[in-house]
């Protein structure tokens, strides 16, 4: 997202930066390259996607290799069901990439307008006890290291780096390739349903255990919880899609149109947020329909928000969201956003945000216009409380030191970070705060 004159900014408008050089390569060579003369020149470089992460991760002062050129499929491993995508490849994408094969991404975020090398560096997720985050798919990656050369990583190449590398915040090397295990196309059972919010959390260790992907939203201001319930089927089931006027409504005209009205309003006007609330609660989030996946995972996120998302071990969700509860009502503030709450799987991948432990995520947002600093510092203060770990694309003020706390392979990171990257080609402000000097 580059505005003439040069300046960058990100979807969520919370960073901004006026780089040195621009380029857009549209292969390997060409990367290898820009890379090259910038470490002739003494200057960084960093690679963007599309710009969704929150954070400064992204942010390219020097040179910015900006990857929309670089997309597709480079090869497809019919037998074992593996393809190979250019990193710049956006996720929207990848569904009609992969349909001549019959296949699938196994799970999904909600949002699909990042890039698959910027999803998987980031750690970002869907929801489902028994799935991880998308850079758990990850099977293989060729990245651009410090020296220009290529390193591939795979089964049979540098194994052992898999870990890290799968999802390495863009601080080893500039993706190229994205080798991900896809799972046959398959169709979901998508009932989306209000109840008391109270009964949702009694049973939320129940519910989350037994389907393939449960979330719920709590607009603060209701006793609602929006529950989100995804059953698996095969690829061959019947679909009953929402129907395209229904699904207009729903999703651009009210969660769109109306809803970004009623944000922008209520910056100026606060006490509008409570019942339009409780109104949102009564129209929206009742609906059973049958579709392709990644149609159900996904959805069209219009208007402009910031986010703070905190990982904690499973069994502390519930205590960390009564917290987060307690604290809206006892500070009065008008919070026109909902808590979002999601399920991941333990994984082992190095620095991701669910290593070692089944994971709970609890999301807090603001529209982009309001200022979230005083809501988001009292919410970390909670999630810090409670075990947690901050997305690394999303707003978090951790810096290395607490990190270090909370992963226990972040010293075998830096190290490896160290060895591909000594001169910090690839640094910028963010590395230097999470992952330190």
């Amino acid at each position: 997202m580059t505005r003439p004159g040069g300046e960058w900014r990100n979807w969520g408008r919370s960073e901004r930066v006026r780089p040195k050089r621009i380029e857009y390569p549209a292969g390997n060579e060409a990367v290898r390259r820009a890379v090259q003369a910038a470490a002739r020149r003494g200057l960084a470089v960093k690679a963007v996607g599309s710009g969704h992460s929150f954070t400064g991760i992204a942010v390219a002062p020097d040179i910015m290799l900006d990857l929309r050129e670089l997309t597709g499929v480079v090869r497809v491993d019919r037998e074992r069901g593996r393809v190979t995508l250019r990193a710049g490849t956006p996720l929207h994408r990848i569904p009609a990439l992969l349909r001549p094969y019959g296949l699938a991404m196994q799970n999904l975020g909600d949002i699909d307008r990042q890039t698959i090398a910027g999803a998987i560096s980031t750690g970002t997720h869907g929801t489902g006890a028994r799935f991880g985050s998308i850079a758990t798919q990850v099977t293989g990656a060729v990245l651009v290291t410090a020296d220009g050369e290529l390193l591939t990583v795979d089964e049979e190449h540098d194994a052992d780096l898999l870990p890290a590398v799968a999802l390495g915040l863009g601080a080893l090397g500039v993706l190229v390739e994205v080798t991900l295990q896809c799972v046959p196309a398959f169709i979901m059972h998508a009932v989306d349903q209000p109840g008391p919010l109270e009964a949702t959390l009694d049973r939320l260790p129940e519910r989350a255990a037994q389907a393939d992907h449960f979330e719920f939203y709590w607009f603060p201001h209701t006793d609602v919880g929006l529950t989100k319930t995804n059953t698996r089927m095969p690829g061959d089931a019947p679909r009953h899609p929402l129907p395209a006027v229904g699904r207009w409504i729903d999703e651009e005209l009210l969660s769109n149109g109306v809803y970004r009205a009623v944000c922008a309003a209520g910056t100026a006007a606060p006490a509008l947020i409570p019942p339009f609330s409780r109104l949102a609660v009564r129209l929206t989030g009742n609906r059973e329909y049958t579709d392709w996946s990644y149609r159900v995972f996904t959805q069209d996120r219009g208007v402009r928000f910031r986010e703070m998302e905190y990982a904690l071990p499973e069994a502390n969700v519930r205590p960390a969201f009564d917290a987060l509860r307690a604290l809206i009502s006892d500070r009065g503030w008008r919070i026109s956003f909902p808590v979002e709450v999601r399920f991941a799987a333990a994984d082992d991948l190095w620095l991701s945000t669910a290593h070692g432990r089944a994971t709970g995520y609890i999301a807090v947002h603001r529209y982009w216009r309001e200022d979230p600093a005083e809501y988001f510092a009292a919410v970390e203060e909670i999630m810090l409380g409670f075990g947690g770990r901050p997305h690394w694309g999303k707003l978090h003020t951790l810096d290395a030191a607490a990190l270090r706390e909370r992963y226990p392979r972040f010293d075998d990171f830096v190290a490896l970070r160290d060895r591909l990257d000594p001169e910090r080609r690839f640094g910028n402000a963010y590395l230097q705060r999470v992952l330190g000097e």
